[in-house]
């Protein structure tokens, strides 16, 4: 295995634990990051739902067996989800890796400063 490969594997790990332990979930941490490998944007973004989607399993039935799960709530937040991931995934593919870079930052102070001013 290469080291690229380990490196991965080490992050998807801090993804995780990170993801699992505060349900923010790993696009936070896993999209800078192949975007810093120079993936383009969709390609990161694509690429990061995958990783995603095997992490959140693993963690619903972890959160699961602690009896830490709304079903009813995450169920329907995850009908309108749907909906929602498919409008964005074709909006996506309209912006270039540039901006979505400069969108993604802006996303990402505005919710730090969020949760520090609520704090």
């Amino acid at each position: 295995m290469s080291w690229q490969g380990i490196f991965l594997i080490l992050i998807g790990l801090l993804v995780g634990l990170a993801a699992s332990f505060t349900g923010l979930g790993g696009g936070i941490i896993m999209v800078p990051l192949l975007l810093g490998l120079g993936y383009e944007a969709q390609k990161a973004v694509g690429t990061s739902f995958l990783a995603i989607l095997i992490i959140s399993i693993s963690a619903l039935a972890a959160h699961g067996k602690l009896a830490n799960v709304d079903w009813k709530v995450g169920l329907l937040l995850g009908v309108g989800g749907i909906v929602g991931a498919q409008i964005g995934a074709r909006l996506v593919e309209n912006i270039s890796t540039a901006g979505f870079r400069r969108a993604f930052a802006v996303l990402l102070v505005g919710v730090g400063v969020y949760f520090f001013a609520k704090s």
